[in-house]
């Protein structure tokens, strides 16, 4: 029988290969079977890392909560549950993979996922948008996050999502789509972002504009990037902001990306290969709490994730250079 500490261990713990038979290989008394039948076993939730990561939080009205979604990439995979082909920033195209929506909790230093959604609208019916509005609604109505300000990009810049957000009172940072219909006025009616007549003071302060469905104005910011791509960007914040002020609150969104990288290279979140969805769902869950085991441990000692890892594998070529257990022939 594999309990759950183990299985999340051997996450931590293997370099490369993240199969069963691996585990089973390295674990004493335990069967292929028997691993395969603990990921099918348990029902593992986002309900067990908030469990873990609420009295590590840092949380008050200055921090921040930051939605995006992560494609755990199954390029490989024919029949396997959850897997649909759908679009990849990671990959920066459509790709057949596992969607996984992720809340992540900052502080504006620190950071940590506080809810994850599996993206299955074949089996729940759910969108991406219906597990942001989800997510957030249990953030601060279930779990009383104080966080007050939300960042995410376009995808979720729908109507309802900014509705939402200003409706809990709180403030939302987000990229607009270059195609998006705005207004300046009545008169004017709605123009194309690239229409609108930037002035000096525009680009400095940005500009009020009204959306569409949306019943309150917000202010759109124009940040050119040292690429020369342009990001659009618009708060409900009523605060007197510059769009430097603007370009610094939504870079903090980089977290979230820095969450997804290290879930795919250092819990091998991509690489189970059982094909049932509860199986799935269970090795996800465990990917989480891997990551938080070594995010901990990380800041105990001081070092970043990667290093903390990699000295696992530093301290093991250190031990068989001293000792070999394979020794050259030759002898000098």
């Amino acid at each position: 029988m594999v309990t759950k500490k183990e299985y999340i261990e051997y996450l931590i713990s293997t370099p490369i290969n993240y199969t069963c038979t691996n585990l089973a290989k390295h674990l004493d008394g335990v069967s292929h079977d028997a691993v395969n039948d603990y990921l099918h076993r348990e029902h593992l939730t986002a309900s067990h890392l908030w469990e873990q990561v609420k009295p590590l939080l840092k949380d008050s009205p200055d921090a921040y909560l930051i939605v995006d979604d992560s494609v755990q990439a199954k390029k490989h995979a024919r029949k396997m549950d959850l897997v649909k082909r759908q679009y990849s920033g990671n990959e920066g195209g459509v790709v057949q993979g596992i969607g996984v929506v992720n809340l992540v909790h900052s502080d504006g230093e620190d950071y940590y996922p506080i809810d994850f959604r599996i993206y299955a609208k074949v089996m729940d019916g759910k969108s991406k948008n219906d597990h942001f509005r989800e997510m957030l609604l249990n953030a601060k109505h279930d779990k009383g996050i104080q966080a007050q300000t939300v960042l995410f990009d376009s995808w979720y810049g729908s109507w309802e999502n900014l509705k939402l957000v200003n409706r809990l009172g709180m403030i939302f940072f987000t990229t607009l789509k270059s195609n998006r219909l705005v207004s300046l006025s009545k008169e004017q009616g709605y123009i194309h972002l690239d229409e609108i007549d930037w002035t000096p003071d525009r680009l400095q302060y940005g500009v009020s504009i009204k959306l569409k469905q949306v019943p309150f104005r917000v202010q759109l910011f124009k940040v050119v990037l040292p690429n020369g791509d342009i990001d659009w960007i618009i708060t409900n914040s009523e605060a007197s902001l510059t769009t430097d002020d603007v370009q610094d609150e939504d870079a903090k969104r980089w977290q979230v990306e820095q969450l997804h990288r290290e879930l795919k290279q250092l819990t091998g979140i991509e690489k189970c290969q059982c094909r049932k969805q509860r199986a799935q769902r269970n090795h996800i869950a465990c990917c989480y709490q891997a990551w938080l085991a070594i995010k901990v441990k990380a800041g105990i000692v001081g070092k970043t994730l990667y290093a903390l890892v990699h000295d696992l594998l530093y301290e093991f070529l250190r031990a068989e250079l001293r000792d070999p257990r394979i020794p050259a022939l030759i002898t000098v």
